[in-house]
């Protein structure tokens, strides 16, 4: 039985987590951050998604051996300036919080008309402590004024994708990680593995 290569995401995140490897497919085994606790949290300082996701793959891949995958990714608002941005997780004053998140975005969006958003996600492919490449993806959508749907994560029950009518919480997972930011990534990562020898 042939072993699969392993991918390595950077992230504790178990949501993220989940939805790579639903994504990504059978090709790699996919582990991510938590099967090693002794390694240090990757502090993001970044001030784009793009130097926070190298952050992240550059200083995992640099520790062990394998393809590693980081992922940065947030909510952009047109009517906040581009906020929450790289600083989606921690909008409401405590890191990855996301009742808290959710209650300041709509406090936010109180009396602004202009409901245009978009989920952004970026990825860093690394090896042995190199970037290999960078993909980003995103989805435009609208916001609504109150949580709707039980799924998803973040502010998924606040977004709806344009072409549907339910919030991203609403049409479950089968749906979102067809048309996502993330997915979209995905996609560009898979294509450019499927022409790496590996």
């Amino acid at each position: 039985m042939q072993t699969l290569p392993r991918l390595i995401i950077a992230t504790r995140n178990a949501h993220k987590s989940a939805e790579i490897r639903a994504m990504i497919g059978d090709r790699f085994e996919v582990v991510d951050a938590t099967a090693f606790p002794d390694f240090p949290e990757i502090e993001e300082t970044g001030t784009t998604f793009l130097e926070n996701a190298r952050l992240k793959a550059l200083g995992i891949s640099s520790r062990i051996a394998g393809w590693v995958l980081s992922d940065d990714s947030g909510l952009e608002v047109d009517a906040l300036g581009g906020a929450p941005g790289v600083w989606s997780s921690s909008f409401g004053g405590e890191e990855g919080n996301h009742a808290k998140n959710n209650a300041k975005l709509i406090s936010k969006m109180v009396g602004k008309p202009d409901r245009r958003a978009r989920f952004r996600c970026t990825m860093v492919l690394a090896r042995d402590g190199a970037e290999l490449a960078n993909f980003s993806g995103t989805v435009e959508g609208r916001l609504v004024d109150s949580l709707h749907g039980s799924g998803g994560f973040g502010y998924d029950p606040l977004f709806i994708p344009d072409g549907h009518d339910r919030t991203f919480a609403e049409l479950g997972d089968a749906i979102k990680n067809t048309l996502s930011h993330r997915s979209r990534a995905l996609d560009q990562v898979a294509e450019f593995l499927d022409a790496t020898e590996i």
